[in-house]
């Protein structure tokens, strides 16, 4: 959502970010005035308590299914009902003339409503998860919404979504587009990777985000590098934060770990990523016209990858055994590197992106919504 925040305020708006410290920061490192509403999250602390040591989620549960969907999303559903009032509080006092929330945000809506002023909802890509939730949702928040005079939980005035036609989710309401510009946060890349890999050599970054890692997603990191091991003529970026380098012992020659950098900057030369299907990651590489390898790890990056994989632009392990093994992630990479159709197909999709308004166009359906 950085993007339409600087478009908005590219053309005059005021614009602010209220939410918790962990969006916050983000806000300002990109330079988006914030306020602050309430603690950090720490929404892995689920996760976290049940894991045992080493396992990571995908080993423990296996994928989520279509029907888990709703259940995966009652962290939200608590956050919205808990800091409704502060949230509510900072925005009497602003007074905005539209609130703009992200596709699982949903004190936004209520505030605006209570407010009367208009809202919109953004997703953040692949959205397999707010049209599952939404009865839920109502259910949860229908007392906090009640007590503020309105109905229930009120739906957005407008839904802006950043996919293109072919990853659109079957169980997602219609939207109406947004260009998805890459933004993945502030950062320096290294001198040596702001250009092409060597002539002949074609180049392969393996991002899984940063949340991999810290649900005991080592062991994943290792098989990755490991299927490196023997693939002439490729050699492999890995991201992944230095706490977590020792962890991933002796590397192959053609394998070179470094800090996370923000993938806008580096895919331009690159010829294929690895990733979990994160949304942001999906659809950065998307944007960049590049084929993927998807290793998806917890609930929506699994309709991420089947997405991918239908549109022709991935190859998918979607369990643990095949993520697993390296000689199984070494086929999947040969495989989306040497079959130009996976090249062709994520070019398409990039084609589809390119004819989307940009934020810039959108700015112009926020300011008559609001006025």
């Amino acid at each position: 959502m950085v993007p339409l925040a600087w478009a908005l305020m590219g053309a005059g708006h005021e614009v602010k970010v209220a939410a918790q410290p962990d969006v916050t920061d983000a806000a300002r490192a990109a330079g988006i005035p914030a306020a602050d509403i309430g603690d950090r999250f720490h929404g892995l602390d689920v996760l976290q308590r049940h894991l045992p040591e080493g396992v990571r989620p995908l080993e423990m549960m296996g994928p989520t299914p279509p029907e888990k969907m709703a259940g995966a999303t009652k962290l939200w559903e608590t956050h919205a009902r808990y800091l409704l009032s502060s949230y509510l509080d900072f925005a009497r006092a602003w007074k905005p003339d539209l609130i703009v929330s992200e596709q699982m945000e949903l004190a936004g809506q209520i505030v605006a409503a209570a407010l009367g002023v208009p809202s919109v909802q953004h997703r953040w890509g692949v959205d397999p998860l707010s049209g599952p939730s939404r009865a839920s949702a109502r259910n949860f928040l229908h007392g906090a919404a009640e007590r503020l005079g309105l109905d229930g939980l009120p739906d957005p005035d407008l839904l802006l979504d950043p996919c293109p036609p072919a990853l659109r989710h079957p169980s997602a309401a219609p939207g109406a587009p947004v260009g998805y510009v890459p933004f993945n946060g502030a950062g320096t890349a290294p001198e040596w990777l702001r250009g092409p890999a060597p002539e002949g050599v074609r180049r392969v970054v393996v991002c899984l985000g940063r949340q991999t890692l810290v649900l005991n997603g080592t062991g994943l990191y290792r098989s990755i590098i490991a299927a490196f091991d023997g693939l002439a003529g490729v050699e492999a970026v890995v991201t992944a934060g230095a706490a977590f380098h020792e962890g991933f012992g002796q590397l192959p020659d053609n394998v070179r770990v470094v800090e996370p950098v923000p993938l806008n900057m580096i895919l331009r030369d690159c010829d294929a990523v690895v990733h979990h299907g994160g949304a942001n990651t999906t659809l950065t590489s998307c944007a960049f016209g590049l084929p993927q390898i998807v290793l998806p790890q917890i609930v929506d990056q699994f309709a991420s990858a089947e997405l991918l994989a239908a549109a022709g632009a991935a190859r998918v392990l979607g369990e643990a055994a095949p993520q697993n093994d390296p000689n199984q992630v070494r086929e999947a990479i040969r495989d989306v590197l040497e079959d130009a159709r996976y090249l062709k197909c994520a070019q398409e999709l990039r084609a589809d992106m390119e004819e989307m308004p940009s934020p810039a166009r959108v700015v112009e359906d926020l300011e008559r919504l609001a006025a």
